[in-house]
C-alpha cells in the first residue's frame, strides 16, 4: 500500500509540477512575445537593397530553422510514440498478469474447497467405521434389539476433527492477505495435510477392526443405526463445509475486488497523465501557432485556394514586408542623419579645441612680452594664474561636453544593436572611440606642456629674483629658448591640426568603407546563421540519437530483467512440477500397498464365502432330511408339533446362515468393488503421472526454448550495444566538437532527461515491486494448492469407499430379490400343471408365427422406405456440405446463371417440403391407428393379467424373438445417433470455417468451449472413451458419405417413386388394420389364449411401428436441425458483421484522436461500405433461399398433382403471383445495386477530397515548425542581446568606478594642499624657520598619501606630479626669501642702504604674500567647484548604480526566462516525441484497418461464391421445371427470360462493382504511398508487428478510454480556441500601444536633435540645453525606471503566481506527510495485531500440546477398547456354545415377543400378524389361509394361546423397510435430497459425541439425566437407541451428549446445543468455542488466551 501511495503521490507531484511549468512558461512566452514586438519596432536597415537582401537572408534562416525544427519534430514524435508504445505495452502486461493472477486465485479457491469437501468426507468415513467397528462390538453383546452408542472414542476424533475445521476456516478468514496471512496459511495447510495422513492411518485401522469384528451373530439393526448417524454427522459436517466455501467465496471476492481497484486506479492515473500532456501539448502548439502567427498566417491563409491565389497572396504580403522594410529603411536614415550630426558637432568641437589651442599661443606671446616688461611681472602671473582657473573650467566643459558626446554614443549603440546592422555601426562607434581617445591623450599632452612652460616660467622667476646681480644675457637665452620651444609648439600644433584633417578625411573614408563592411557582414552573418542551423541540427540529430540509443539500452535493459524474471518463474514451476511428481509416485506407491492389502482381504472373503456354502449345503441336506420325516410324520399331531418347533429353529438358523452369507455377500461385493476402484485410481494416477511428465517435458522444452532465445536475445543486444558503443564512440568525437557550443544546453537537456528517468523509473519500480509481490503470493497460493491437491486425492478415494458403504444397502435389495426367487420355486410347481396347457399353446403359436413374418416383411418394407429417406437426409447434408466447401472456397471471377440454379434449388426444396408434409401425414395417421391399438392392446393387458402364470415359457420364445427386433431397432436408433452426431459435427465444421474468416473472436470461442468442457465435465472416462471411438467410426462413415454423394444426386429424381412407396406403406397399414380386426374377432369368437398371445404380438409390433414413427419424427427433427444450424450460422456471420463494425467504430475513433482534422474518414466510408455490400449480399442469399423454397413448393404440389389427378398438369395462379413477387425483389435489388454504385462512387471522391486535406494538414505542421523555429531564434536573439548589453553596462561601471577613485583622490591631495599652504600663511609671519619646518612636516604625508591609492589613472597621477613640483618651487622661493631675510638683518645695522633695500624687499615680500594669497583664495573656489562637480558626480554615480541594479535584476530574470523557455523548448520536443509516437500507432491501426477491409473483402468474395453456387442450384432447379412442364407454363418461361435479363443486369452491376473496387484500391494504393512516406522514419517495424497483434486483443478495451479522451479533447480545443481568440485581442492591443510609444519616441528623438543643433548654433547658450537636456535625459531615465518598475510588477506577479502555486504543492506536501503519518499509525496498529496474532499462535501451539497429550489419552483409551474387544470375542465364544447347547430348545423371548406383538396390533391386523407367525412356524400358506378364514370362531386365538401359553412378546425394534430403500434409490435425486432434508428437520436425538476428557467417574451423573432408569416399555425401540436408559453404557462413559434429549430433565433454555450455552461442569475449559462467521481468527485465539 505504501508503495502504492507514493506513485500515486509522485504522479500527483509530477503533473502538478508539470502544470506550473507550463503556467510559468506561458506568462514568459507573453513577456518575451511583448519584448521582441517592442524590438521589432526599432529595428532599422540602411538601404533598399540591403533591405532585400536581409530579407531573403531571413527568409533562408527561417527555413533551415524549420527544416531543423521539423527534424526535431519527428524525433520527438518518434520517442513519444514509443514511450506511449511502452506504456501501453505495460498497462496490457499488468491488465494480463492481473487476469492471470485472478484465474489462478479462482482455481485455488476452488482446488482448496475440494479438498476440504474431500477432508470432510474422509473425517465422515473414519467416523462411520469407528462407528460400524464400536456397533460390531456392542450388538455382540448387548443383542439384536438393543442399538450401539458410540464410544468416548469416536467422538474425540469428531470433536477434534471440529475444532480444527473450524481452525482451517480462521485461517483463512480475513480481508487482507499480507505476507504474514499468506504464512500462517502455509503452516496451517501443512498442519491438515498432517492431520489427513494421521486420518488415513486412522481410517486403516478402523477398516482391519471393523472387518475383524464382522461375526455372524450381527443383526442388521446395528447397521441402521449407524447409517443414522452416519448421516447426522454427513448433514453436521456438510453445513460446516457450506460455511467455509461460503467464507472462502468472500474472501476471494475482497482480493478480487482489491485486485481491481489497485489496476482502476493505477489505469486512471495512467490516463489522467496522458490526458495532462495531451492538454499541455495542445496548448504549446497553440501557443506556437499563435507567437508564429505573424509569420505563418501569410502561408496558412492562402493554401485552401488555388496556386495563382497563393501567388497573389505572396506577392501582397512581399509588398507589406517591402513597405515595413522601407519604414525601417527610413527610420535608419533619421538615425544616420542624427550620427552625422553629433559626428558634426564632434568636429566644431576639436575647432573650438583648436581655436582654445590658438588662444594658448597667444597667451604664450604676451608671456614674451611679460619677459620683457620684468616690472609688471607680478600683474601678468597673477593673471596667469586667471588663466589657468579659466583654463580648468574650460577642461571641465570639455569633459562634460565629452561625458554627453558618451552618452549620445551609448545611446546611438543601442539603438544600432537592434538593428540588423548592429554589427557594423558598433564597429564604426569603436573606430570614433579610438579617435576621441586620441584626441584625449592629445590634450593631455597639450596640458602637460602647459605645465611644464609654467613651471619653467617659475624657475625663471625665481631665478631673476635669485639673481639680478646676473646677467641679462643669460635671460636673454632663456627667452630665446623658449621662442624655439613656443615654435616647436606650435608646429606640433599645426601638426595636430593636419593630424585632424587627416582624421576627418579617414572618418569619410571610413563611413563608405562602414558600408561595404556592412554589406560584407550582412553576408558573413548569414553564413554564419546557415553554419549555425547545420550545427543546431547536427546537435539535434546527435541528441536524437542519443536519446534513442539510451531509450533501446534501457528497454533492452527492462526486456533483459523481463527474461530473467520469466526464466525465474519456469524455474520454480519445474520444481513445482518435480514436487508434484514425487507426490504422485507416493500416492502410487501407497495405493499399490493398499492393491496388495485389498488382494489379500479378497482372498480371505472368498475363502470365508467356500467355507459358508459348504455350511449352507449342509443345512440344505438336514431341511430336506428334515422335510421326509414331516411327510412321512403328517399322521401323527404331537409329533408334528414337535417337528414344526424343529423346523422353526431349523428356519431361524437358514434365516441366521442367509443373513451371513448376504454379508458376506455383500463383503465380497465390496472387495471387488474396492479392487476395481483401486485399479481404476492406479489407472488414473498412471494417466495423471504420464500427464504429468509430458507437462514437465513440455516445460523442460520451454524453459530450454526460452533459454535460447535468451542466448540469442543476449547475443542480439550484445551486438546491439557494441553497434551502439561505436556508434557511441563516433557520436562522442562529433560532439567533443559541438560540445564547446552546446554545453550549456547538452546539460539542461541532460537535467531534464535525467528528471522524466527518475519519474519513470518510480513508475517502474512501483510496479515491479507490486509485481514481485503479486508473484510471491502466487507461487505461495500454488504450493499451498499442490499440498490440498494431495490432500484431495487422498480424499477421493476416501469417498469412494463411502459409495461402497453405499452399495450395500444395494445388497440388501438382492435379498428381497433372492426372497422372490423362493417365491418363483413355489410357482414353478403351477408352471408344471400349465405344461399341458403350453402344447396347445405351441399349436396356435405357428398360426401366429406366420402373422409375424408378414409383419416382418412389412416392417422390413418400412425399413427400406426409411432407408430412402436416410439417403435422401445425407443427400441434402451432402449438399450443405457441398454449399460451405463452396463458402470456404475463394470466389470465381464469373457468376453465370446465378438465378438458374437458385430456381432449381427452390423447387428441389419445394419438393422435399411436401414430401416431408405428407409424411408427416402419414406418420399422423399411424400414430392414431397406434394409438387406438394402445387402447386396445391395454384392455387385453387386463385380461391377460389372470393368465400370465401359465404363458410363461411362450413369453420365453416371444422375448427372444421381440430381442431380435430390439436388436435391428438399437441398430437403427445407432444410426440415428451417427447421423445426428454427423450433422453436429458438420455444423462444427461449419463454424469452423466461418471462423477462419472470423475476426477477433477468439473469446467467443473459448467461452462456447467452456460451455461445451462444463456440460461435458460429468461424463465420465470411460463415456469419454467410448465416444472418441464412436467420432472416430463416424468420421470413417462420413467419408464413406462423402463418396456416395454421386450416387445419391441420381437417386434425386427417385423421389416420386418414394412417394409410391409410401402409399404402398399405406396400403400395407390398412391390411394389418384388417389383420388386427381379424384377430379380434377370433378373440370375441371365444379363443381366448389364443387371442391373447396375438394381442401380445400386435402391442410388440405397435411398439416397433411407434418406433419406426419415432425415427421418422427424428429425420424430420434432424432436417429442422440442419436448418437451424443454416440460420445459426447465418447469426454468427452477422454477428460477425456487428463485431466488425464495431472495430471499425473503433478504429474510426482512433483514427480521429490521432488526425483532429478527420484524415482516417475515408477507412471508415470504405469499411461502412463493405459492411453494406455484405448485408446486401445477405438479403439476395436470403431471397435467393426463400426462391428455392417456393420452387420447392412449386415441384411438390406439381408431384402431387401428378400422383393424385394423374397427369392435369397447369401452373397455377399462386405460382405466378409467386414469381412477379420474385421478379419485384430482383428490380428491387438492381436498384440497390445501383445506390450502391453511386455511393462507392461518392467513396471515392470523398477519398480524394481526404487526400487534400492531409496534405494541407502536413503544410500546416510545417508552418507549425517555422513558428517554432521562429520563437527558439527570437529567443537566442534576445539572449545574446541582452548578455551583450549587460557586459557593456559592466563596463560602464567600471569605468565610472574608476573615475570617482580618481576625483576622490584629487580631492583629499587638493585639501592637503589647502591644509598646508594655510599653514605656511600663518606660519611664515611669525617665524620663517618654524614655517619652513612645518612645510616639511606637512609636506610629507601629501607625498605618502599621493602614493598611497593603487588604482590611480595616469593623467590625474601626471597633474599631482605637476602641483607637487609647484608646490616645492614655492617652498624653495619661500625659502631663499627667508634667507634673504636674514641677510638683509644682519646688514641693517651695517647701513642705511641696505636697510632700504631689505624695505624694498619686505615690501616684495608682502606683495608676494598677497599675491600668493589670492591665488589660495583661488585655489579655494577651485576646490568649492570641485566639490560641487564631485556632488554631482556622485549622484550620477548613485543614479548609475541603481541604474545597474535594476539591469542586472532584469538581466537575472532574463536568463531565468531565458532558462524557462530552454525547459519549455524541451517539453515541445518531448511532446513532439509523443505526437510522432501516436501517428506511428495511428499508422499502425491503419494497417489493422487495411488488414480488415481484406479481410472484408474476402467475405464479400466468399457471400459472391455463395451467390453463384445458389444460382447454380437455381438454375438446375429451373431445368428441372422445365423437364417436368413443357408447353404448359409460357408465361412461366417469360418470367424466366425476365430473370434471365436481371441476371445479366446483376452481372454488369457486378462487373462495375468491380470496376469501383479496383478504383478503391487504386485510391487505397495513393493512401499507402502518402503512408509510406511517413512511415521511412519508422525504425522499429518488426516490434511494432508484433505489438500490433497484441493491441488488437487491447482494442476493445480501450474503447471506452478513447471516446472519453475524444470529448474531453474537444472541450479542451474549444477551451484553447477561446484563450487564442483572448491572447490574440491582448496582443493586437499591446502591438497598438507600441506603435504609439515607438511614435511619441520618434517625435521626441526629433525635438532633441532640433534642441542639439541650437545647442550648436550658441555656444553660450549650449550650457543651458545641455542641462535642460541633461534634465530631459533625467526624465527618460524616470520613464525607463517606470517601465522596470512595471516590469518588476509583472515580475513580482508571476512570482506571486509561483509563490501561490510553492504554497499549494506545500499544503499538498504536508497532507501528505499527515497521510504517511496516519499509515505509520496504521502500520504501528498493525504490528501491535501481529503481536497480538503471534501470542494467539503460541496459545495456540500451547493447545496443539495439549490436544497432543489428549491423542496419547486416546491411544492409551484404544488399548482399553482393544482389551474390552478380547473380552467380548470370549464372550461371544461363550454365547456360541450357549447357542450349540441349546440347539432343539424352544425360544422363550421370541414366543414372548411373537404374543406381545399379537396382542398389541389392532384386530384388522392381526391376521397379518398370525401369517408372520405361521412363516415362522413354518406353516404352508394354504393352512395359514385356511385357519384365517375361519376368522370368526375361537379356534386359532385358541389354538394360539394353546401353544403360545401367556409370554409376553416384545416387539422388533422398527427398521426401515428395505423395499423403500429400492424405491428411493430408483427415485431422483432432488426427491432424495426432499426426503433426506424432512428427515433431518425432524427432530431426532443424535448420538452422544464427546471427548475423552469429558469422562466422569460413574458417581457423579451428568447433568440433564435422572439418576432412576425408566423402566423401557415393548413399544418403544428407538428410545432405547439414546444414552438415557442403555444399560451397557454404564460401565464405559458417563458421556453428556452435545444435544439434550428432550423431555430428559431439561429446562425451557436447555433445547439446544450445549457448545452454544455458556461452560458448565460437563465441559472442559478448554473445548473449541463455536464463533460466528463475522469474527476473525486472532479474536478466537485472544478469547481463548483470556479462558
Amino acid at each position: 500500500m505504501s508503495s502504492w501511495l507514493g506513485g500515486l503521490g509522485s504522479g500527483l507531484g509530477q503533473s502538478l509540477g508539470q502544470v506550473g511549468g507550463s503556467l510559468s512558461s506561458f506568462t514568459g512566452q507573453i513577456s518575451n512575445f511583448t519584448k521582441d514586438i517592442l524590438l521589432e519596432s526599432a529595428e532599422e536597415v540602411g538601404d533598399a537593397s540591403s533591405e532585400l537582401q536581409v530579407s531573403n537572408s531571413r527568409l533562408q534562416e527561417l527555413e533551415t530553422l524549420y527544416a531543423t525544427q521539423k527534424s526535431e519534430y519527428e524525433r520527438s514524435r518518434r520517442i513519444n510514440s514509443e514511450l506511449e508504445e511502452k506504456l501501453e505495452a505495460a498497462e496490457i502486461q499488468v491488465k494480463q498478469q492481473s487476469v492471470e493472477y485472478r484465474t489462478l486465485l479462482q482455481q485455488k479457491e476452488v482446488e482448496i474447497s475440494h479438498l476440504k469437501a474431500h477432508q470432510s468426507s474422509l473425517q465422515e468415513e473414519v467416523q462411520k467405521l469407528q462407528h460400524s467397528a464400536q456397533a460390531a462390538a456392542s450388538s455382540s453383546s448387548s443383542g439384536a434389539a438393543v442399538l450401539p452408542v458410540t464410544t468416548a472414542a469416536t467422538t474425540t476424533t469428531s470433536s477434534s476433527f471440529l475444532h480444527r475445521s473450524t481452525a482451517v476456516h480462521q485461517g483463512f478468514h480475513g480481508d487482507e492477505v499480507d505476507l504474514s496471512d499468506v504464512l500462517w496459511s502455509q503452516q496451517e495447510i501443512n498442519r491438515l495435510s498432517n492431520e489427513v495422513h494421521r486420518l488415513e492411518s486412522e481410517v486403516a485401522h478402523w477398516r482391519r477392526v471393523a472387518q475383524a469384528s464382522k461375526l455372524p451373530g450381527v443383526d442388521g439393526n446395528g447397521d441402521q443405526g449407524e447409517v443414522l448417524k452416519m448421516q447426522r454427522m454427513i448433514k453436521e459436517l456438510r453445513e460446516e463445509m457450506a460455511r467455509e466455501v461460503d467464507e472462502h467465496q468472500h474472501e476471494l471476492a475482497a482480493l478480487q475486488d482489491a485486485q481491481r481497484q489497485k489496476m482502476a486506479e493505477i489505469s486512471k492515473r495512467h490516463r489522467e497523465e496522458l490526458a495532462e500532456y495531451e492538454e499541455r501539448i495542445e496548448e504549446l502548439e497553440e501557443q506556437l501557432q499563435s507567437e508564429g502567427a505573424s509569420v505563418v498566417q501569410k502561408s496558412t491563409t492562402v493554401q485552401d485556394s488555388a496556386k495563382f491565389q497563393e501567388l497573389q497572396s505572396t506577392i501582397q504580403s512581399l509588398q507589406e514586408e517591402a513597405e515595413l522594410q522601407c519604414k525601417q529603411h527610413s527610420d535608419l536614415l533619421a538615425s544616420l542623419e542624427e550620427a552625422e550630426r553629433q559626428k558634426a558637432k564632434l568636429e566644431r568641437e576639436k575647432e573650438e579645441a583648436t581655436a582654445e589651442n590658438t588662444e594658448l599661443l597667444q597667451n604664450y606671446s604676451r608671456l614674451q612680452k611679460s619677459v620683457n616688461e620684468l616690472q609688471a611681472r607680478v600683474q601678468e602671473q597673477e593673471g596667469k594664474s586667471m588663466l589657468k582657473a579659466q583654463h580648468d573650467n574650460e577642461i571641465q566643459i570639455l569633459k562634460k561636453a565629452l561625458a554627453g558626446a558618451e552618452k549620445e554614443m551609448a545611446r546611438l549603440r543601442t539603438l544600432s544593436e537592434s538593428s540588423p546592422t548592429e554589427e557594423v555601426e558598433h564597429a564604426d562607434i569603436l573606430e570614433l572611440n579610438t579617435i576621441i581617445d586620441t584626441l584625449r591623450k592629445e590634450k593631455e599632452e597639450v596640458e602637460r606642456e602647459k605645465l611644464a612652460l609654467v613651471e619653467r616660467l617659475t624657475l625663471a622667476e625665481q631665478r631673476h629674483k635669485a639673481g639680478e646681480s646676473e646677467s641679462i644675457l643669460e635671460r636673454s637665452q632663456e627667452v630665446s629658448d623658449l621662442k624655439s620651444q613656443l615654435v616647436q609648439r606650435e608646429q606640433a600644433l599645426k601638426q595636430a591640426h593636419l593630424d585632424i584633417e587627416t582624421l576627418s578625411a579617414e572618418l569619410e573614408e571610413l563611413d563608405k568603407q562602414n558600408q561595404e563592411a556592412t554589406q560584407h557582414l550582412i553576408a558573413v552573418k548569414e553564413q554564419l546563421s546557415l553554419q549555425k542551423t547545420q550545427a543546431d541540427a547536427e546537435k539535434s540529430h546527435l541528441q536524437s540519437d542519443l536519446n534513442s540509443s539510451l531509450d533501446q539500452r534501457q528497454t533492452l535493459q527492462l526486456e533483459l530483467e523481463a527474461q530473467g524474471e520469466k526464466l525465474s518463474q519456469s524455474a520454480f514451476s519445474l520444481n513445482e512440477r518435480h514436487m508434484a511428481k514425487q507426490q504422485l509416485e507416493s500416492t502410487v506407491k501407497e495405493l499399490r500397498e493398499k492393491l496388495c492389502k485389498s488382494q489379500d482381504l479378497g482372498k480371505e472373503l472368498r475363502q470365508e464365502s467356500s467355507d459358508l456354502k459348504r455350511v449352507l449345503q449342509e443345512r440344505e441336506t438336514e431341511l430336506t432330511a428334515l422335510c421326509e420325516k414331516l411327510s412321512h410324520s403328517g399322521e401323527q399331531g404331537n409329533a408334528l408339533e414337535e417337528h414344526r418347533k424343529v423346523l422353526e429353529t431349523r428356519d431361524k438358523e437358514i434365516q441366521d446362515l442367509r443373513t451371513e452369507l448376504a454379508e458376506v455377500k455383500t463383503s465380497y461385493e465390496r472387495a471387488i468393488s474396492e479392487d476395481f476402484e483401486l485399479k481404476i485410481e492406479n489407472r488414473m494416477l498412471k494417466e495423471e503421472s504420464t500427464q504429468a511428465l509430458e507437462k514437465i517435458d513440455s516445460l523442460e522444452k520451454q524453459i530450454q526454448d526460452g533459454q535460447a532465445s535468451l542466448s540469442r536475445m543476449s547475443l542480439e543486444k550484445e551486438t546491439r550495444i557494441e553497434a551502439l558503443k561505436l556508434e557511441k564512440s563516433q557520436l562522442e568525437s562529433e560532439l567533443s566538437q559541438t560540445e564547446k557550443r552546446l554545453s550549456d544546453q547538452a546539460k539542461q537537456y541532460q537535467q531534464t532527461i535525467d528528471e522524466l528517468t527518475r519519474a519513470r523509473s518510480l513508475d517502474a519500480s512501483a510496479l515491479q515491486t507490486e509485481h514481485e509481490r503479486m508473484v510471491k503470493l502466487n507461487k505461495e497460493k500454488d504450493l499451498s494448492i499442490a499440498e490440498l491437491k494431495r490432500e484431495m486425492e487422498q480424499m477421493v478415494s476416501d469417498h469412494k469407499d463411502t459409495s461402497e458403504m453405499l452399495h450395500i444397502t444395494v445388497a440388501g435389495q438382492n435379498q428381497l430379490t433372492e426372497l422372490l426367487q423362493e417365491k418363483d420355486t413355489f410357482a414353478e410347481t403351477l408352471k408344471a400343471q400349465a405344461a399341458e396347457a403350453q402344447q396347445e399353446l405351441e399349436r396356435k403359436f405357428l398360426g401366429a408365427t406366420q402373422e409375424c413374418d408378414s409383419l416382418r416383411k412389412s416392417v422390413e418394407e418400412k425399413d427400406k422406405q426409411l432407408g430412402a429417406m436416410k439417403e435422401e437426409n445425407s443427400h441434402l447434408k451432402e449438399e450443405i456440405d457441398r454449399l460451405r466447401d463452396q463458402q470456404s472456397r475463394p470466389p470465381l471471377l464469373s457468376e453465370p446463371r446465378t438465378l438458374d440454379i437458385i430456381t432449381e434449388l427452390e423447387t428441389e426444396v419445394a419438393q422435399l417440403k411436401a414430401a416431408r408434409d405428407q409424411l408427416e401425414e402419414e406418420v399422423q395417421s399411424l400414430r392414431t391407428v397406434s394409438e387406438e391399438q394402445q387402447a386396445t392392446a391395454l384392455q387385453s393387458q387386463r385380461s391377460l393379467q389372470v393368465l400370465q402364470s401359465e404363458l410363461e415359457q411362450a413369453r420365453t420364445r416371444h422375448e427372444q424373438s421381440s430381442l431380435n427386433y430390439e436388436r435391428l431397432i438399437t441398430a437403427k436408433d445407432e444410426e440415428i445417433v451417427r447421423l445426428q452426431s454427423e450433422v453436429e459435427v458438420l455444423s462444427t465444421q461449419g463454424q469452423s470455417q466461418i471462423q477462419s474468416v472470423e475476426i477477433l473472436q477468439e473469446d467467443k470461442t473459448q467461452s462456447l468451449n467452456g460451455e461445451n468442457g462444463n456440460e461435458k465435465h460429468d461424463l465420465s472416462k470411460v463415456e469419454i472413451e467410448k465416444l472418441v471411438k464412436g467420432i472416430k467410426e463416424k468420421e470413417t462413415e462420413i467419408n464413406q458419405l462423402n463418396e456416395k454423394n454421386l450416387s445419391l444426386t441420381k437417386q434425386l429424381d427417385q423421389l416420386m417413386v418414394s412417394q409410391n412407396e409410401l402409399g404402398k406403406l399405406s396400403q400395407m397399414v390398412l391390411q394389418k388394420d384388417l389383420e388386427i380386426q381379424a384377430l379380434h374377432a377370433r378373440v370375441s369368437g371365444g379363443h381366448g389364449q389364443d387371442v391373447v398371445f396375438l394381442q401380445q404380438q400386435l402391442q410388440a409390433y405397435a411398439v416397433e411401428r411407434e418406433q419406426v414413427l419415432a425415427v421418422l419424427n427424428e429425420k424430420t427433427r434432424e432436417n429442422s436441425q440442419l436448418r437451424s444450424d443454416y440460420h445459426r450460422i447465418m447469426d454468427i456471420v452477422a454477428a460477425k458483421e456487428a463485431a466488425l463494425l464495431k472495430l471499425q467504430q473503433e478504429n474510426q475513433r482512433l483514427s480521429t484522436m490521432s488526425d483532429p482534422s478527420g484524415s482516417q474518414e475515408m477507412f471508415r466510408e470504405t469499411i461502412q461500405n463493405l459492411s453494406r455490400i455484405i448485408r446486401e449480399k445477405d438479403i439476395e442469399i436470403d431471397a435467393l433461399t426463400q426462391k428455392c423454397q417456393t420452387l420447392v413448393s412449386v415441384l411438390q404440389t406439381s408431384g402431387a398433382g401428378d400422383s393424385v389427378s394423374g397427369g392435369s398438369g397447369g401452373v397455377s395462379s399462386n405460382q405466378f403471383e409467386e414469381l412477379l413477387q420474385e421478379r419485384d425483389t430482383l428490380k428491387q435489388q438492381v436498384k440497390k445495386m445501383e445506390e450502391w454504385k453511386q455511393q462507392v462512387i461518392t467513396t471515392v471522391r470523398n477519398m480524394q477530397h481526404e487526400s487534400a486535406q492531409l496534405q494541407e494538414e502536413l503544410l500546416k505542421l510545417q508552418g507549425q515548425v517555422s513558428a517554432d523555429s521562429d520563437c527558439s531564434s527570437k529567443l537566442s536573439v534576445d539572449y545574446s542581446r541582452l548578455i551583450q548589453s549587460y557586459e557593456q553596462k559592466e563596463k560602464k561601471l567600471g569605468l565610472l568606478s574608476q573615475e570617482l577613485a580618481q576625483v576622490q583622490q584629487t580631492i583629499s591631495q587638493l585639501s592637503s594642499t589647502k591644509d598646508v599652504l594655510l599653514g605656511k600663511l600663518g606660519s611664515g609671519k611669525q617665524s620663517p624657520d618654524a614655517s619652513a619646518m612645518m612645510a616639511t612636516q606637512a609636506f610629507a604625508p601629501p607625498n605618502l598619501k599621493g602614493a598611497a591609492p593603487p588604482g590611480q589613472n595616469e593623467s590625474l597621477h601626471q597633474e599631482l606630479q605637476s602641483m607637487q613640483r609647484i608646490l616645492a618651487e614655492k617652498e624653495s622661493m619661500i625659502r631663499t626669501l627667508q634667507e634673504n631675510n636674514h641677510r638683509l638683518s644682519n646688514s641693517a645695522s651695517l647701513s642705511e642702504s641696505e636697510q632700504r633695500s631689505h624695505a624694498e624687499e619686505l615690501k616684495q615680500a608682502r606683495e608676494k604674500q598677497e599675491s600668493l594669497q589670492r591665488s589660495l583664495r583661488e585655489k579655494d573656489l577651485l576646490i568649492k567647484t570641485k566639490g560641487d562637480q564631485l556632488c554631482q558626480v556622485s549622484e550620477s554615480l548613485r543614479n548609475r548604480e541603481n541604474d545597474n541594479e535594476v539591469l542586472k535584476q532584469a538581466v537575472t530574470n532574463l536568463k531565468e526566462r531565458a532558462l524557462i523557455l530552454e525547459l519549455d523548448l524541451k517539453k515541445l520536443k518531448e511532446e513532439n516525441e509523443a505526437i510522432v509516437a501516436k501517428a506511428r500507432e495511428k499508422e499502425t491501426e491503419f494497417r489493422a484497418l487495411q488488414e480488415t477491409n481484406m479481410q472484408v473483402s474476402l467475405l464479400l468474395r466468399e457471400r459472391e461464391f455463395q451467390f453463384s453456387a445458389v444460382n447454380e442450384k437455381a438454375t438446375a432447379m429451373e431445368k428441372m421445371l422445365k423437364d417436368k412442364e413443357q408447353g404448359k407454363s409460357g408465361e412461366l418461361n417469360q418470367l424466366l427470360n425476365e430473370v434471365k435479363s436481371m441476371q445479366e443486369k446483376a452481372v454488369l452491376f457486378q462487373q462495375e462493382r468491380d470496376q469501383v473496387m479496383m478504383a478503391l484500391k487504386q485510391k487505397q494504393m495513393e493512401t499507402t504511398a502518402l503512408q509510406s512516406e511517413l512511415q521511412h522514419t519508422r525504425d522499429k517495424e518488426q516490434r511494432l508487428k508484433q505489438e500490433v497483434e497484441r493491441l488488437r486483443n487491447h482494442l476493445l478495451e480501450i474503447e471506452d478510454s478513447y471516446t472519453r479522451e475524444a470529448l474531453a479533447a474537444e472541450d479542451r480545443e474549444g477551451e484553447l480556441r477561446r484563450r487564442v481568440a483572448l491572447l490574440e485581442e491582448r496582443l493586437t492591443s499591446s502591438s497598438n500601444a507600441v506603435e504609439s510609444a515607438s511614435q511619441q519616441a520618434s517625435l521626441q528623438v526629433e525635438s532633441l536633435q532640433e534642441q542639439l543643433n541650437g545647442a550648436v548654433r550658441q555656444r553660450d547658450e549650449a550650457l543651458i540645453q545641455l542641462r535642460a537636456s541633461q534634465d530631459q535625459v533625467n526624465q527618460y531615465a524616470v520613464s525607463l525606471s517606470n517601465l522596470q518598475m512595471v516590469l518588476e510588477q509583472f515580475q513580482q506577479e508571476e512570482k506571486a503566481m509561483y509563490s501561490t502555486e510553492l504554497e499549494k504543492h506545500k499544503r499538498e506536501k504536508e497532507e501528505w506527510r499527515t497521510k504517511a503519518e496516519n499509515l505509520h499509525d496504521q502500520a504501528a496498529a498493525l504490528q501491535i495485531n501481529l503481536d497480538e496474532a503471534n501470542a494467539a499462535l503460541e496459545s495456540a501451539s500451547r493447545l496443539t500440546d495439549q490436544l497432543d497429550l489428549k491423542e496419547e489419552e486416546i491411544e492409551d483409551l484404544k488399548k482399553q477398547v482393544d482389551v474390552r474387544q478380547e473380552m467380548l470375542e470370549e464372550a461371544q465364544r461363550k454365547l456360541m456354545n450357549l447357542l450349540n447347547s441349546t440347539e432343539g430348545k424352544v425360544d422363550k423371548v421370541l414366543m414372548k415377543n411373537l404374543y406381545l406383538g399379537y396382542c398389541h396390533t389392532p384386530q384388522n391386523k392381526r391376521s397379518e400378524v398370525l401369517r408372520l407367525m405361521g412363516n415362522v412356524l413354518g406353516l404352508d400358506r394354504d393352512e395359514v389361509s385356511e385357519l384365517l378364514q375361519e376368522g370368526g370362531k375361537s379356534g386359532v386365538t385358541g389354538w394360539v394361546s394353546s401353544w403360545l401359553g401367556g409370554r409376553g412378546v416384545q416387539s422388533v425394534p422398527n427398521t426401515p423397510q428395505r423395499p423403500t430403500h429400492t424405491q428411493s434409490l430408483n427415485s431422483s435425486f432432488s426427491e432424495m435430497f426432499v426426503k433426506f432434508l424432512e428427515v433431518e428437520s425432524t427432530p431426532a436425538l443424535p448420538a452422544p459425541k464427546l471427548p475423552v476428557y469429558d469422562i466422569k467417574p460413574l458417581s457423579a451423573p451428568p447433568p440433564g439425566r435422572s439418576t432412576a432408569s425408566t423402566p423401557a416399555s415393548g413399544v418403544s425401540g428407538p428410545g432405547k437407541r439414546t444414552g438415557d436408559s442403555n444399560p451397557f453404557l454404564a460401565p464405559r462413559s458417563a458421556a453428556v451428549p452435545l444435544l439434550n434429549p428432550a423431555g430428559a430433565g431439561s429446562t425451557a433454555g436447555a433445547g439446544g446445543h450445549l457448545l452454544m450455552k455458556p461452560i458448565s461442569d460437563a465441559l472442559p475449559t478448554f473445548t473449541p468455542v463455536p464463533v460466528s462467521a463475522e469474527a476473525s481468527g486472532g479474536a478466537v485465539l485472544k478469547d481463548l488466551l483470556k479462558q
